[in-house]
């Protein structure tokens, strides 16, 4: 076993695992365990001695007095590996929210790990096909869930779960799992105070560090909430990161420069535009995601790492507030699409021919964008169109584009919610709950996570401490959205302490104008990228038909452009990684 370490915090022991003094049980880890102090101090009194003053050696030594309780016992994010040499035992482990990546592979009575697929795909023993199952996913929703992977044969580790495996036999248990969205009675003021006291103890423990903090900004309440929480806690000014997007209908510029007055930090911000290196950013994600996203927000998120890693190794982000706290359209989507399906569907797409005849908009934002994807949406199943929000290829042109069968993996997690969906009144917990258990990790974190580890930048992510996950479950719907109000009760957490401005504007993110970009700066990328892809896999893709959704968006006969980066990521990726097409 090895690990490379960032050079943030612990230089004790380079790339060897650490391991106890017999040299029987060794631990390598990837992540941060925020209360390994307080873990640590309980082992001290249980007799334990350290030489290190480092987070891992204490994983070690809590794993030798509680085995595998001790996962419940840390609050952070992490990926671990322990081998016990006299028993022949490897235990595998996960943090809860699945914010580190852990990738498995079998050949065999034998076993592969590594927290990055290109770990495992270094072993000569690995066949590198793509996944049918993985691909099905993919194509609709924009990323592969777990435990699936767009490599046959690999699979990620559940979050929340751990595994033992010896000498060929295996072993999976959850020590964590995704609260179910279960109301409780509570006032708004009482649910008020629990989120200030937990927003506090998290915020403050992911503050531990040995280097300067950044906190990266996109102009949201997510993310000042984080910036406010973080000055009150920290006695050092804090240093603040932004990207802009010239020429964007929106600018944000004006509500982060709002806070960055506020609490007096140390701001730099850059502006994301054509003149950048953007083609060369994106042809370092196949190295760098391990597996392809087709979120065009990584671009952003690259470059504001880069950014930052100029100052700072560590940053505070805003990521899974609007799953916890009710942020997403698609949940107000949901709602309103339940009275669009009220109509005759001829009606409907009566309204979809005639969207057809507007101008195209080069921004995802447009009321004609949205418009189209609510009344697409209308007239799919519940959970479909949920995930079609966010998603790209429907099921009609999924098969259109296919030249082979798939399996149908995504009916399989879309079962669960349609399973959650049955016969409830209230729907908005059951969507919350399937965004937290995939597109959350799957999507978002996989995002934040490899775009930053890519320029040795620690994100950390204070929403996502399971106390907050845990109560946010708890809270009834009233208290998430209201009408158009949403993420209410954080908004009324901080009507008193972040600019009105920032609470009423609507949410943005960091979605780049990419329809614009691949007719414009990255038009030749994305041409030469389909067609190299299209003839190397004639066998699963039908190129006569991807090639006329290429001359539709380019002709700006229509908006597809996200369906057509999604495709340009994952040839880029099969090319670095020398991708097989299926048996």
């Amino acid at each position: 076993m090895g690990a490379t370490r960032l050079k943030i915090i612990d230089l004790e022991h380079g790339d060897q695992p650490i391991a106890t003094e017999d040299g029987d049980t060794a631990v390598v880890f990837n992540g941060e365990i925020y209360n390994h102090l307080e873990v640590r101090a309980e082992l001290d009194q249980l007799g334990h001695r350290f030489n290190t003053h480092c987070d891992t050696e204490t994983v070690l030594h809590a794993f030798l007095e509680w085995d595998t309780q001790c996962f419940r016992r840390f609050r952070g994010m992490f990926a671990v590996a322990l081998w016990t040499n006299s028993t022949r035992r490897l235990v595998l482990a996960r943090d809860r929210t699945g914010i580190k990546p852990l990738y498995i592979a079998h050949r065999g009575e034998e076993i592969f790990f590594g927290s990055e697929l290109k770990a495992i795909l270094a072993h000569p023993e690995i066949e590198r096909r793509l996944s049918l199952a993985g691909l099905d996913c993919y194509l609709s929703l924009n990323y592969v869930p777990a435990p699936w992977t767009l490599v046959d044969g690999i699979e990620k580790l559940l979050p929340g779960y751990w595994l033992e495996w010896r000498d060929g036999n295996e072993f999976r248990e959850a020590y964590w799992r995704l609260p179910d969205q279960t109301p409780k009675q509570r006032s708004l003021a009482s649910a008020r105070e629990e989120l200030d006291s937990l927003l506090q103890q998290s915020v403050r423990e992911h503050l531990i560090s040995d280097v300067p903090l950044g906190v990266w900004l996109s102009g949201g309440i997510d993310s000042s909430t984080i910036l406010h929480y973080a000055s009150t806690a920290s006695s050092s000014r804090l240093k603040t990161f932004s990207i802009s997007f010239r020429g964007r209908s929106f600018d944000e510029t004006n509500y982060i420069q709002q806070v960055v007055a506020q609490y007096g930090t140390e701001h730099e911000q850059l502006d994301l535009n054509p003149e950048l290196d953007l083609q060369g950013a994106i042809e370092e994600f196949a190295y760098y995601s391990d597996e392809p996203t087709a979120d065009a927000g990584e671009l952003p998120v690259w470059f504001l790492s880069k950014l930052c890693k100029t100052r700072t190794t560590v940053a505070l982000s805003g990521e899974g507030a609007d799953e916890l706290f009710g942020g997403y359209l698609t949940y107000r989507a949901n709602t309103l699409a339940g009275y669009v399906r009220k109509l005759p569907p001829s009606a409907i797409q009566l309204a979809l021919a005639g969207l057809r005849l507007w101008p195209v908009s080069n921004e995802k934002i447009s009321f004609e964008y949205k418009l189209k994807r609510l009344l697409e949406g209308s007239l799919m199943s519940p959970e479909r169109a949920h995930v079609y929000w966010n998603g790209t290829f429907s099921d009609a042109e999924k098969r259109s584009v296919m030249a082979t069968e798939l399996p149908g993996t995504l009916d399989h997690i879309l079962g669960e919610l349609r399973a959650m969906l049955s016969g409830k009144e209230d729907d908005l917990g059951a969507y919350m709950w399937f965004d937290q258990k995939y597109y959350l990790p799957d999507q978002i974190l996989v995002k934040s996570d490899r775009m930053s580890m890519a320029h040795s930048v620690e994100a950390r992510l204070p929403y996502l401490d399971h106390r907050i996950v845990e109560f946010a479950a708890t809270l009834p719907p009233s208290l998430k959205i209201r009408g158009r109000r949403q993420k209410f009760l954080l908004k009324d957490l901080m009507k008193d302490k972040l600019p009105q401005s920032i609470l009423q504007r609507s949410k943005i993110g960091f979605d780049i104008p990419a329809h614009d970009w691949l007719r414009g700066p990255l038009r030749s990328l994305l041409v030469d990228t389909l067609s190299t892809g299209l003839s190397e896999f004639p066998e699963l893709f039908r190129p006569e038909v991807i090639q006329s959704y290429l001359r539709s968006h380019l002709e700006k006969r229509v908006n597809i452009g996200y369906h057509l980066w999604g495709l340009m990521i994952m040839f880029l990726w099969m090319k670095k990684w020398r991708i097989q097409a299926p048996i």
